[in-house]
C-alpha cells in the first residue's frame, strides 16, 4: 500500500500540522504563528432512545476532539441521515439536542446537510481553533508522567443493556448524564498545567486509545485497574458478559499491545476494551504537577482520578 503522503501530496504541506501522515483526533491547520485551525467530523446511530439525548450525546462527542487537542470549537455543521417514514419531530429534537450543545460549548451552528437513510445518524462537523504552540497531542507523555482520567466508565455495556431492554433507569440516566457532559472545563484547566499528552476515549475503549499515547509517545503506560471508576450497573452488567459488539473487536485488535496481572477479573478485562461514547480526556501529567491537576478539576465538578503512570519502553500496556 502506498503511503497516504504519496497519495495525496498535499499531506506535506508544512502548515498542516496534524493530518494523514500524524494522526491524532483532529486535524490541524496552521494560519500564523498564534492561530491554527483544528477540524474534525463524528456522526453515529442513536446510543440511547430519547432523540433530544441522542442530539446532545452525539454533539458532546463530536466537540469532544477538539477539547482533546487543546481547541476551542467555533463553528459546527449538522450531518443528518434520517428515514422518511419517521416522524418529523424526531429529527427536530435530535437536532434540538445537538444546537443546544453547541452552544453551551460557545461556539455556533452555521448549516448542514441531510440525506434519507434507512437508520437515524446523527452529529457534526467541527471546527476550531488552537494555539499552535500549544496543541495537546497523543504522543508527548514521559516517563514518569501520571495518568488522569475524567468521567467513569462502562458506556458501552450500560447502552448494550439498554438495547437488551436490562438496563435500569437510573442507570441509563447516569451513563446519558456523562455522555452528553462537555469536556470543555477539563480541557481549559488542562491547558494551564503540564499535560504532555491528551485525548478522548471513544470507541476504542480506554486501552485503545491508551495504546494510541503509548505507540506515539514512544513509551509504556501501566493502568492500576483499582483506580478505575465505574458508572452505576457497568461491573453488574459486565460480570453478566453484557458486552457491545466493539468491545470484542477492540480486545481482538488492541490485545496484543496489553499485558494483564493475573489478578485482573475478567469481567474488568473486558470494561477496559469496552467502547465509549463521547467519554472523558486521558491525559499523561508530569508528576510533580498531577496532584494539583486533579484537586482544581474536582473543584470544578470534574469527575477525575488518577489510573496510572508512564513508563520507559517500546508503546505496550500493562495493566495491575
Amino acid at each position: 500500500m502506498r503511503p497516504l503522503a504519496d497519495t495525496f501530496p498535499q499531506a506535506n504541506n508544512p502548515d498542516l500540522l496534524v493530518g494523514l501522515g500524524t494522526p491524532d483526533d483532529a486535524a490541524v491547520y496552521r494560519l500564523n504563528d498564534s492561530q491554527a485551525i483544528v477540524s474534525t467530523v463524528d456522526f453515529f446511530p442513536p446510543v440511547v432512545d430519547d432523540p433530544y439525548d441522542f442530539g446532545a450525546i452525539a454533539a458532546a462527542n463530536a466537540l469532544s476532539d477538539v477539547y482533546a487537542m487543546g481547541g476551542e470549537p467555533l463553528m459546527a455543521i449538522n450531518l443528518v441521515a434520517f428515514p422518511d417514514n419517521l416522524p418529523t419531530s424526531i429529527l427536530t429534537a435530535i437536532l434540538q439536542g445537538g444546537a443546544d450543545k453547541v452552544r453551551e460549548a460557545g461556539a455556533v451552528l452555521a448549516g448542514g446537510h441531510t440525506v434519507t437513510d434507512k437508520e437515524p445518524k446523527y452529529g457534526l462537523a467541527v471546527t476550531g481553533i488552537v494555539n499552535p504552540h500549544h496543541i495537546l497531542y497523543k504522543g508527548g507523555a514521559r516517563p514518569g508522567d501520571r495518568l488522569l482520567l475524567t468521567k467513569p466508565l462502562g458506556i458501552g455495556v450500560l447502552t448494550t443493556a439498554l438495547k437488551r431492554d436490562i438496563a435500569t433507569a437510573e442507570q441509563i440516566d447516569g451513563a446519558v448524564s456523562v455522555m452528553a457532559h462537555l469536556n470543555r472545563t477539563a480541557s481549559v484547566i488542562a491547558r494551564e498545567h503540564k499535560v504532555n499528552a491528551m485525548t478522548d476515549i471513544t470507541g476504542y475503549g480506554l486501552l485503545g486509545h491508551a495504546h494510541e499515547i503509548a505507540a506515539a509517545s514512544r513509551c509504556d503506560l501501566v493502568l492500576f485497574a483499582e483506580a478505575m471508576q465505574w458508572l452505576s450497573g457497568a461491573e453488574d452488567h459486565a460480570l453478566e458478559d453484557v458486552f457491545a459488539g466493539g468491545m470484542w473487536r477492540n480486545r481482538q485488535h488492541y490485545e496484543q499491545w496489553v499485558s494483564f496481572a493475573s489478578g485482573v477479573p475478567e469481567h474488568v478485562r473486558g470494561l477496559l476494551f469496552d467502547p465509549q461514547t463521547s467519554g472523558g480526556l486521558l491525559m499523561a501529567v508530569s508528576a510533580d504537577d498531577a496532584d494539583t491537576l486533579l484537586s482544581r478539576l474536582i473543584d470544578a465538578g470534574e469527575s477525575a482520578f488518577v489510573i496510572g503512570e508512564a513508563r520507559d519502553g517500546d508503546g505496550v500496556l500493562r495493566v495491575e
